[in-house]
């Protein structure tokens, strides 16, 4: 198998291989990593030119509570822990109100005192007081919970979300879609089969949804391909996938790391991961998110000439990554953002939770004004 084959494959927006994909996460030759980074440079250039992308957002984690043991969580605890939280959606409000943002992103342990009216009750009360506000919210797991209190299928969960108010739902809950490493990691939580179906129902149901997946602890390269062609299949379905957003691992205070050994994954692993999934999912998924809270900003940066065209956005108030011993900060200012992505030689853009951008043509005709601004 050459790289050279695989890679004028994906330039043609040909479909890479199983085999074909894993072979590109097992290199480690510096040639080939330089023709896969500059490949995935040269498609991300063709599909979305130099334009970044970000989003003014505010990311509400409402609960730490927890049913589930997650071994790669940091941020769950019990109801009687003394540093448990639960947010009434009074404090939720108050924490929109500080600042000017397009989108909401809400998302929660499994606390066994909610009851799903919370949930509809919540959405409802957010579009009342905010109806320009997106409301992006509620994993796979966490639709799969409001199944199990309510008694509802998947489908009429999904359907009252979007009739509360739901506009979209973050694709997390993946980690590693292979269900052998599943049970290692977060046995209690729903299997692949389980997240595919709550998946391409919220597509079906008109909820589009981001996808990810959380790598860099026990999963080998094969489980990193095999997730990326579940993921492939599921858009080449419904086409629902806004995004695609890698999530490194962050080892530093959760039992999966003492149990395992584990560190925090090498920064060349982080990119090779930007490069190989623009240039496998090419025109299927084109918009790839560099999370600047798991890998910082610098890393970040870097990742926008490998394959990556977002800078995630604002966030606000971030607790997860933070729990887990995340050390670059919670939030950033929109002006934090657009340096960023000038520094890095590109065209900064507001976009919203759905890839509307905008300012589509004032930044790209006005970059002297903006770094004026700034």
């Amino acid at each position: 198998m050459f790289i050279n084959d695989i890679i004028e494959k994906a330039g043609s927006f040909k479909k890479v291989s199983l085999e074909e994909l894993e072979f590109l996460f097992n290199t480690n030759d510096p040639a080939q990593i330089d023709q896969l980074f500059s490949a995935a440079d040269k498609m991300r250039k063709e599909l979305v030119g130099d334009i970044v992308t970000y989003v003014k957002n505010r990311n509400v984690n409402f609960t730490n509570i927890c049913r589930n043991r997650c071994e790669f969580c940091a941020y769950r605890r019990d109801s009687d822990d003394t540093d448990s939280f639960f947010m009434e959606i009074d404090e939720i409000l108050g924490k929109l109100a500080e600042e000017e943002i397009t989108e909401v992103c809400i998302q929660g342990g499994l606390n066994p005192s909610v009851k799903l009216k919370f949930y509809g009750d919540l959405l409802k009360t957010i579009k009342l007081k905010y109806p320009n506000i997106h409301i992006h919210g509620f994993s796979p797991m966490e639709v799969k919970f409001m199944s199990e209190i309510s008694g509802l299928c998947i489908e009429d969960v999904l359907r009252f979300l979007k009739n509360s108010g739901l506009d979209s739902m973050p694709g997390t809950a993946a980690e590693i879609l292979v269900d052998e490493i599943r049970e290692k990691i977060c046995q209690e939580k729903l299997k692949t089969d389980e997240w595919v179906k709550v998946i391409k129902t919220a597509h079906k149901s008109g909820i589009p949804t981001t996808a990810t997946i959380m790598f860099g602890h026990i999963e080998k390269n094969l489980h990193r391909a095999k997730h990326l062609e579940v993921l492939r299949k599921i858009q080449e379905e419904t086409g629902g996938f806004t995004e695609f957003v890698p999530l490194p691992f962050i080892p530093f205070n959760t039992r999966l790391a003492v149990n395992y050994k584990l560190e925090m994954i090498p920064i060349l692993e982080i990119y090779k991961m930007y490069a190989i999934s623009r240039i496998y999912f090419g025109k299927l998924i084109p918009n790839i998110q560099a999370s600047w809270v798991k890998i910082g900003l610098e890393a970040a940066q870097k990742a926008l000439s490998l394959g990556a065209n977002d800078l995630s956005g604002t966030l606000g108030e971030e607790r997860i990554s933070q729990a887990a011993g995340s050390k670059f900060g919670k939030a950033l200012t929109e002006k934090d953002l657009r340096r960023a992505i000038l520094d890095a030689g590109k065209i900064p853009c507001q976009r919203d939770t759905l890839y509307n951008v905008y300012e589509k043509d004032s930044l790209a005709m006005n970059c002297r004004r903006i770094l004026k601004e700034l």
